[in-house]
């Protein structure tokens, strides 16, 4: 059995050691689909981003116009069918997401609040990563979003494309993540988001369809590993590969346009039940010269 690397806080070593017992070890080259960055011990946020520059010898593109999560949506490799389906303004905010705004009002299910409450206190303050707020918020709060790509110093080709997400009035990172595609088991394309953590990383797996109504569905509810899904990866103290899929959670985002306005509602839950809801309103921002 692996160890999980002991000089850290406890309560990072407490949590890597369950996955290692729960989880299975993985062989790096017969799984890059599932692989990411990883964080270090010293805290995530804009750290990170600076240090995945350097590890990977990347310099950051400081162009503000047309950064998207995708570089383009046929990178989903949706049937024609649903592709001609998709709604242009949703199909705009993923290529282009630094020209948009966002407002937030989150739900929690009182059952799962104190969840929060420890998340909050054992990690996402001191890491600098999922720093959820534990309030219901019922008017919007609007969340200051940043695309970061990082380049090859020569070719400038967009090698890590990063979302960053914080509030505006405190400057408190919400979520710092890589977003990209993969290619999973079934051989559906999906879309891939990976939060660094100490040592490793919670990556979630997100398979895309088009609804009725021309508006973008993306689910991670797979039954097992290579499946699209929830899954705790992490090195452990003789850098070994680890990985923990967690079939009982589930996420669901909704990404709807109407009247030039974008809605995304993403529903987490645990075991079928709602833990918490996150309703974003999206709209362009009022000056995309930058």
């Amino acid at each position: 059995m692996g160890i999980a690397i002991q000089k850290q806080n406890i309560q990072d070593f407490i949590t890597q050691q369950w996955v290692i017992l729960f989880g299975i070890k993985i062989i790096k080259n017969e799984n890059d689909w599932l692989l990411g960055p990883f964080g270090s011990s010293k805290g995530i946020g804009i750290n990170f981003i600076n240090q995945l520059a350097k590890n990977e010898q990347l310099v950051r593109d400081d162009n503000k116009k047309n950064k998207g999560i995708i570089t383009s949506i046929s990178q989903l490799n949706l049937a024609p069918k649903e592709l001609s389906r998709l709604s242009k303004n949703v199909i705009d905010f993923y290529e282009n997401t630094s020209h948009y705004d966002f407002d937030l009002k989150v739900k929690w299910n009182p059952i799962f609040y104190g969840f929060g409450v420890v998340l909050r206190l054992l990690f996402s303050n001191r890491i600098e990563q999922l720093n959820v707020p534990l309030q219901n918020i019922k008017d919007s709060k609007s969340l200051q979003s940043e695309i970061i790509h990082l380049v090859d110093a020569t070719s400038r080709k967009v090698k890590s494309t990063i979302w960053l997400r914080t509030f505006r009035t405190t400057g408190e990172v919400v979520y710092s993540g890589v977003y990209e595609t993969c290619i999973i088991h079934s051989g559906q394309t999906c879309i891939k988001a990976i939060f660094p953590l100490p040592n490793g990383n919670a990556t979630v797996i997100l398979s895309p369809s088009v609804g009725r109504n021309g508006e973008l569905i993306l689910t991670s509810s797979g039954r097992k590993l290579g499946d699209s899904g929830f899954y705790f990866l992490l090195n452990d103290s003789k850098g070994n590969l680890w990985a923990k899929f967690i079939k009982s959670f589930k996420d669901e985002l909704v990404v709807s346009s109407n009247n030039e306005s974008i809605t995304a509602v993403q529903t987490l839950t645990l075991y079928g039940l709602r833990v918490l809801q996150f309703k974003y309103f999206i709209e362009k921002s009022d000056d995309i010269s930058i």
